[in-house]
């Protein structure tokens, strides 16, 4: 499909844009539905009734118990997942073991 644009008049060209803009939207639309069904009859194939009980299943993130507190805020804690905060960093720098936080 080879179209001179540089011929066309605005008018011509906005729509264009418009019937393009449209088409793009029915084609995702289009695109959408389909992975839609793909997954409902992959959930259905795996023993769900539908789409939305399987991703309903999906386990929630388990709390993780913290395993050190700060030993004049009781209040602060840290699991020893993730990045250090501020009072084990300061401490651990200051030389004192991990250990002596830990609950």
């Amino acid at each position: 499909m080879d179209i001179n644009y540089n011929e066309l008049t605005l008018e011509q060209l906005k729509e264009i844009n418009k019937k393009s803009a449209a088409a793009i939207a029915d084609f995702e639309n289009r695109r959408k539905k389909e992975a839609i069904q793909k997954a409902t009859e992959i959930a259905k194939a795996a023993g769900f009734s539908s789409l939305e009980d399987m991703l309903a299943a999906q386990p929630a993130k388990q709390k993780v118990e913290p395993k050190y507190r700060h030993p004049e805020n009781p209040e602060l804690t840290w699991t020893g997942r993730g990045r250090k905060p501020g009072w084990i960093a300061e401490a651990l720098e200051a030389g004192k073991p991990l250990d002596d936080f830990a609950i």
